[in-house]
């Protein structure tokens, strides 16, 4: 008497259980609020860390930056370094050089978006790196030119201003006859690039007039520097890329 034996039992499944395939998948809602936190996370540590956004709030870097363009701005360069001459820096307000300034979006749906670096963000200024630590300022020779520890900048390809009105490169504080530094260490001297319409480090000089005025006031401390300008992203009639201006090269170190 022979026995038979029952066939190995089969699963019309391939994908295994179908009740563990079950607990294993998750709503399309679900995975969908996931996938929004993982990019909202993604996008903090980018700002925190690599890339943020930012506008322009004023006319002072034209003609290259103007009001209102989106920039983005990269952190790493900074750090193991410090800013160098020429370099277009964003830096936080280092007390009353903003005024009345748009402040950015503060609350709502941009508010959100601009902590977690998906909106340009306010409350900063835009500038370029004029002086860096020792750098002594001088305003101006005989051309109209700004010169750094003697040597005078050919700054025609991305400064600008009413030649009719301004006789130099630096006429914000009335004259063209000024010296500002030593700049001191872990500061920045900063300028705009439309140098008549810049509420830069040439405005908070202390002037032989003033009796009050607070010195040192004009330079910006490198920790407020959140990072350099690389790029003019919008609107897309304005994209292109920004970087340090060459014209600082043959500029020697300072004297010690």
């Amino acid at each position: 008497m022979t026995s038979e034996q029952a066939p190995p039992a089969t699963s019309s499944d391939p994908g295994g259980d179908p009740a563990e395939r079950k607990r294993a998948s998750l709503p399309v809602w679900q995975e969908s609020l996931l996938l929004l936190g993982f990019a909202l996370v993604l996008a903090v540590v980018i700002k925190a860390f690599l890339v943020q956004a930012f506008y322009i709030p004023s006319e002072s870097m034209e003609p290259g930056l103007v009001k209102n363009d989106r920039i983005l701005v990269q952190k790493p360069s900074y750090w193991f370094g410090e800013p160098e001459r020429g370099d277009v820096v964003v830096f936080e307000d280092p007390g009353g050089w903003l005024g009345a300034a748009d402040a950015g979006p503060e609350g709502g749906v941009t508010g959100l978006l601009a902590k977690v670096g998906l909106y340009p963000e306010g409350g900063h200024l835009v500038k370029r790196v004029i002086g860096t630590a020792g750098d002594v300022i001088t305003c101006c020779d005989a051309d109209g030119r700004i010169s750094v520890n003697g040597q005078a900048l050919d700054e025609d390809d991305y400064v600008t201003l009413d030649r009719k009105k301004a006789k130099c490169n630096g006429p914000m504080t009335g004259n063209c006859s000024w010296q500002a530094g030593p700049v001191p260490e872990g500061h920045v001297f900063v300028m705009g690039d439309h140098r008549d319409d810049s509420a830069d480090s040439t405005v908070h000089m202390c002037t032989p007039e003033e009796t009050d005025c607070v010195s040192g006031q004009e330079f910006v401390p490198v920790d407020l520097v959140v990072g350099k300008v690389f790029a003019l992203v919008w609107p897309l009639s304005h994209f292109s890329g920004v970087g340090r201006a060459d014209s600082f090269d043959d500029v020697p170190d300072p004297e010690k």
